[in-house]
């Protein structure tokens, strides 16, 4: 029976920093304001949010600058729509914060999962060199 994977919102934002620095050299990117954009975007699910982050090391530099042009503009659009509908927005403001910490959540579980193929592949090599394979 597994544990339910918890994950504070700081580790969230720490695993998504690492991830997003994977890029590539060539590409300038202020990845703390790319990481808070993609955090509080409203607009992308977790998956959503999820394939950005894994697309980070493949992103050309225009990727980069039109994501953060739609992300920026997301924002502005959003704080006119909260003074019209602060409810609603706060509904997914909400939603934000436990998608954030359900997409944490997946890249704990995948780094648990790589650890323990790790493992189990190490107990297979020891086993094949025990019987001379």
């Amino acid at each position: 029976m597994s544990e339910a994977i918890t994950i504070t919102e700081q580790e969230v934002d720490k695993v998504v920093s690492e991830l997003l620095h994977l890029h590539s050299k060539d590409i300038v990117i202020d990845v703390e304001e790319f990481s808070d954009l993609l955090k509080h975007s409203l607009s992308l699910n977790t998956l959503e949010k999820k394939r950005v982050v894994d697309a980070a090391p493949t992103l050309s530099q225009f990727q980069f600058d039109e994501l953060k042009k739609v992300f920026v503009e997301e924002r502005g659009k959003f704080r006119e729509l909260a003074k019209e509908h602060p409810e609603d927005i706060k509904k997914l403001l909400h939603k934000q914060q436990t998608e954030w910490i359900h997409l944490g959540d997946m890249y704990k579980n995948e780094k648990e999962n790589k650890e323990k193929q790790g493992e189990d592949q190490s107990k297979i090599d020891d086993i094949k060199a025990g019987l001379g394979l």
